[in-house]
Parts: C-alpha cells; structure tokens; sequence
C-alpha cells in the first residue's frame, strides 16, 4: 500500500479515528519529557544508564534525566520495578494513545472541533500523492461500510 511515507499516514488516520472515538482525559509531557519518553518506548524497559546512553551528544546529565523520570512517575506516564539499588523503568502509557490525545487537542483547539475541517486542511496542505489520497479514501470507504 502507498509509497514510502504509507505506513505513516496510515498510522496516523487511524490514530485520528481513535481520537475522535475514545476522548479521555488529556495527557501533558514537557518537551524534555517527551524526547525522554520517546527513548523509553523505543526501549520498552531500560535502566537509567541506558536511557542516558541512547541520547546524541550533548548528553543531559544523570540528575536530569533522574528528575525527569521523577516527573514522569509522578504523572504517570512511567512505573519502575526496583532490581537491588538501580530501578528498571518503563512506560505505562503507549504512545499511540499519547499521540491520539494530542490529534484531539489539535482538532478542538485549531479546527472548531471539527474533523472535517482538520481533513480539509490535511487533504489540501500536506504533499500527499495520488496513491495517498486514494488510500485515504479507502480508508474512510471501509468505515463508513463498518457503521
């Protein structure tokens, strides 16, 4: 299906339909923690040394990584289990559904909370192939016959 940015746009229809039918509570990662979050999904567990290893140069330091897994904790986005001194974390919340929630904001706060306005924008300012927009319609043609 599609060229090489499909898979991509796939991902991302189907997490705007999950947006716009699961509207939960809404979740808020600072910057800092959302590249931190981001290397500990692509871990799915990891000791603080790996985390701090998996980080291009500059490298923030222990204590800022260490605050920042204090923070997650305590939002809840991360758990650890205690193995002797040193602490295995991972995430509690999948980035699928992290992202979702994040579609949703832009939809309410951008588009009048209106998905046709935001497929509008979408379909007429994004660089989408023909192949792309027909994969779109595909889509949306396989959910209207669901309902």
């Amino acid at each position: 299906m599609g060229g090489p940015n499909c898979s991509t746009f796939v991902e991302f229809k189907f997490l705007f339909y999950v947006c716009r039918t699961k509207r939960r509570c809404s979740m808020k990662l600072s910057k800092a923690e959302e590249e931190l979050m981001n290397l500990l999904w692509k871990q799915k567990k990891a000791f603080m040394k790996d985390l701090l290893e998996a980080y291009p140069e500059p490298k923030p330091a222990t204590t800022t990584i260490a605050t920042l897994l204090k923070r997650m904790t305590d939002k809840g986005f991360v758990a650890y289990k205690s193995l002797g001194r040193s602490r295995e974390y991972y995430p509690l919340v999948k980035k699928k559904e992290y992202f979702s929630k994040h579609v949703n904001g832009l939809i309410k706060n951008f588009f009048n909370d209106s998905p046709g306005q935001f497929a509008s924008f979408f379909t007429q300012e994004t660089d989408l192939s023909k192949e792309e927009l027909e994969d779109l319609r595909k889509l949306i043609d396989n959910e209207i016959k669901k309902r």
